[in-house]
Parts: structure tokens; C-alpha cells; sequence
């Protein structure tokens, strides 16, 4: 078993930053990646951007490219997600997941079926 925290998120005005965290704790030897998704309201959720647990593969929804950047602490077993230039369309609740599996290429990455925890979700509003 694994479980996620997340935390950091907020209300902000467009064009300001935030920093969410995502703690893991349990079985973390077993995850082989970490993903952040988002769901807006009436939306579904959407992937952002993960990472594989050596850090040397990321991926990035074009939508977040270039204003978002996911980081990780393996001492702390911990996933950030660092937005900058927020806009009032990043507004969701965004989620941290987990992959015990072995991801291949964005498809895998991006996509929801392969997580195999999730947790409960960190709200981020950016007013305009």
C-alpha cells in the first residue's frame, strides 16, 4: 500500500505561483512513477506532468510546458509541482498518483489507468 498527501494548494490571482507537495509514505520502493492530474469542475481529469522515480524521465501536457516544473525528493518521498504564470484556466483540484508498474512513453504516462494510488486531491483557484 501507498499513501499520497497532497498540499499547497490555494486561491491565487493570475500570473502568480504556487508550490503543491505530494508525501508518500507506505510502500514507496515500490513506485516506479509519479504523476499530477487535474479535474476542473464538469471536466475530466486531465493529465499535467509526471515523473519516474530516478527523476530522469518527465512529461509535460503541452497546456502547463514551459510555466510548470515537477521535481522530487527521494530522502523525503516527496513530489512537487512547481506553477508559475498561473492562469484562471489552471483552476482544478489537482491530484498526485502513483505507478508501481513500469511506464512507457507519454501515452502510458498521461493517461489515468496505469496509477495505481491516487489521493484526495488539493484544490488550486487562480482568479483573474
Amino acid at each position: 500500500q501507498v499513501q499520497l498527501v497532497e498540499s499547497g494548494g490555494g486561491l491565487v490571482q493570475a500570473g502568480g505561483s504556487l508550490r503543491l507537495s505530494c508525501a508518500a509514505s507506505g510502500r514507496t520502493s515500490s513506485i516506479y512513477a509519479m504523476g499530477w492530474f487535474r479535474q476542473a469542475p464538469g471536466k475530466e481529469r486531465e493529465f499535467v506532468v509526471a515523473i519516474n522515480w530516478s527523476g530522469r524521465t518527465t512529461y509535460y501536457a503541452d497546456s502547463v510546458k514551459g510555466r510548470f516544473t515537477i521535481s522530487r525528493d527521494n530522502a523525503k518521498n516527496t513530489v512537487y509541482l512547481q506553477m508559475y504564470s498561473l492562469k484562471p484556466e489552471d483552476t482544478a483540484v489537482y491530484y498526485c498518483a502513483a505507478a508501481l508498474g513500469r511506464l512507457r512513453g507519454y501515452s502510458n504516462y498521461a493517461n489515468t489507468f496505469p496509477y495505481d494510488y491516487w489521493g484526495q486531491g488539493t484544490q488550486v483557484t487562480v482568479s483573474s
